[in-house]
């Protein structure tokens, strides 16, 4: 027992010695007092200078690492205070997914570069930066983006044949995804980037008076009133056999910033 507690002691001791003392200043990574590089910080147009693209360069001036914020990501929900970029080994041709903070991110990238002990003798070591990515990299899915198009909404709302939405401009598109004899009609409701807003399941055909709705930017799951006061007996369309009740989903995505 006594043994093993030494053992732990000793073990213990010798991880102390050996953690490495990272600090950032003035623009140079140090490691236990000694610089290892440099970080070049450049303000992103795209963004208006709110996020920036960092450049790590060996003290010989070789540019050796890019990280890029990655904003088409999709952002971990459990974690506010991170945002993910993309860094990109040039010298060893890899490269990995990172979570930076927000609050102070050039700091945040720069320590993190300096604790993964990537950097051996003034240049990348290719086997430290694969363990790296292993270790601390992630796989987020990459975000869905809900961009409405810019139109005048005074203009009408309709239905096309190939199955686009228009209001002056093509605003989205619609798509029949009715399993047979499921008992009901169920649609998809997609903007012209292929993004889909919207699943929509509902009896009755052009007589329908509510449907049950599911938006998929918001998650939310829930039952739409869309009233008709008029009966429909048959309609002959080109368009779709439940155009009458797809105009009035349409409207109803339309009036509630969905498409």
């Amino acid at each position: 027992m006594k043994k093993l507690l030494l053992l732990f002691v000793c073990a213990f001791i010798l991880n102390v010695v050996q953690a490495q003392k990272v600090e950032y200043k003035d623009d140079v990574i140090s490691v236990d007092g000694s610089p290892v590089a440099t970080v070049v910080s450049i303000k992103d147009k795209e963004s208006m200078g709110l996020t920036s693209t960092f450049e790590v360069l060996s003290m010989t001036g070789e540019k050796m690492i890019i990280g890029a914020y990655a904003g088409e990501l999709e952002q971990d929900k459990n974690n506010t205070m991170d945002q993910f970029y993309r860094v990109t080994f040039l010298t060893t041709n890899q490269g990995g997914i990172f979570p930076v903070s927000k609050l102070g991110a050039e700091k945040s990238f720069a320590k993190m570069i300096g604790k993964s002990g990537i950097i051996v003798n003034g240049a990348l070591d290719a086997k430290m930066v694969q363990e790296f990515i292993a270790k601390k990299g992630k796989t987020p899915k990459v975000a869905v983006v809900y961009t409405l198009v810019a139109r005048d909404k005074s203009w009408p709302i309709s239905l096309k044949q190939d199955k686009t939405i228009e209001q002056v401009k093509t605003i989205g598109n619609f798509k029949d995804i009715t399993v047979k004899d499921a008992g009901k009609d169920t649609y998809q409701f997609m903007l012209p980037s292929g993004a889909v807003v919207a699943t929509v399941s509902f009896t009755g055909g052009n007589n329908a008076q509510t449907c049950e709705m599911y938006t998929h930017k918001d998650t939310n799951k829930q039952i739409v009133a869309i009233p008709s006061s008029d009966k429909v007996d048959m309609l002959a369309s080109s368009i779709d056999r439940n155009q009458l009740t797809l105009e009035r989903i349409t409207k109803w995505l339309v009036a509630n910033q969905y498409l």
